[in-house]
């Protein structure tokens, strides 16, 4: 779970970066790594885009998930 939680950091990373870019200096990194120009996808980059939403929703999941010890199966579960 340790690695998931790595490559799913790195991405919401990757699109924070990405996105501010394009606040800042109207340039989508993405885009241009593929080739691309500034708001034009292709098969690649709608691939890295679709990657980096899966990490956000996953992040959320997590965040959620340690704010609730009690949720099912979580470890801190207690039964007194």
């Amino acid at each position: 779970m340790r690695k998931l939680d790595l490559l799913a950091a790195t991405l919401v990373i990757v699109g924070g970066l990405n996105w501010g870019l394009v606040a800042i200096a109207e340039f989508d990194l993405v885009a241009w790594i593929f080739g691309e120009e500034f708001g034009s996808t292709n098969a690649a980059s709608r691939l890295v885009y679709g990657l980096v939403g899966l990490a956000a929703v996953y992040g959320i999941a997590s965040l959620l998930g340690s704010r609730n010890p009690r949720a099912v199966g979580h470890p801190a579960t207690s039964t007194r």
